[in-house]
């Protein structure tokens, strides 16, 4: 599961597992935790359960040492007639030829990791040239300093809680300080950036 932050989301009240929350956030549903072999019947099962968005994980065996799905998964859905929100995560290196079949599969957003980039500034400017929404992503021991010359062109900041690659690992609690900086600097740059925190984010910690 993945959890979007927005300063400017209403509170509501949600039940999540018969408990009651404060809502102030999004779900973005991991397509990794479907069932493959029933993918479309399995996704319109987490829309209709409330799920905002569909997050998109894709590895290339490269960047990290698993891998999973590319643009043709992202396509089907489209043509099975899934309309909701594709966030597409991308742990892979290079990123550009991936962000424009992404783009042409009609996903909606594509976070990348500054580090898979050899130009971290036109992979942002090629996702917007393909009408995506530019995400960085950034792994537990990346700099916040990746953050410095493109806070005017990014549209989300995604934090990784968990070492990229594989589901179903543990929240890593210091993640928490790094949400809290990057919230400030958020709040400081007056831009309306999604945050987003990827990684071990169940009911006990939503």
């Amino acid at each position: 599961m993945d959890l979007r932050l927005r300063g400017d989301d209403s509170i509501l009240l949600v039940f999540l597992e018969g408990q009651m929350f404060m809502k102030n956030f999004q779900i973005a549903a991991s397509l990794l935790a479907a069932n493959f072999a029933c993918l479309g019947d399995d996704v319109n099962k987490v829309i209709v359960a409330g799920a905002n968005a569909l997050h998109l994980d894709a590895m290339d065996n490269h960047f990290v040492r698993n891998l999973t799905i590319g643009p043709l998964i992202c396509e089907a859905l489209r043509n099975y007639g899934i309309q909701a929100e594709i966030n597409v995560h991308l742990m892979t290196k290079p990123v550009d030829s991936l962000i424009i079949d992404f783009a042409k599969a009609k996903a909606n957003s594509i976070i990348f990791h500054p580090e898979a980039s050899s130009h971290v500034s036109k992979s942002i400017a090629l996702i917007h040239e393909q009408g995506c929404k530019a995400g960085i992503a950034l792994k537990p021991e990346t700099s916040l300093s990746y953050l410095d010359k493109i806070m005017n062109d990014i549209d989300t900041i995604m934090v990784m809680s968990v070492n990229p690659g594989f589901g179903g690992q543990a929240f890593i609690p210091s993640s928490l300080e790094k949400i809290k900086q990057i919230r400030d600097i958020i709040d400081k740059s007056n831009r309306d950036i999604e945050l987003m925190v990827d990684g071990g984010i169940k009911v006990s910690n939503i």
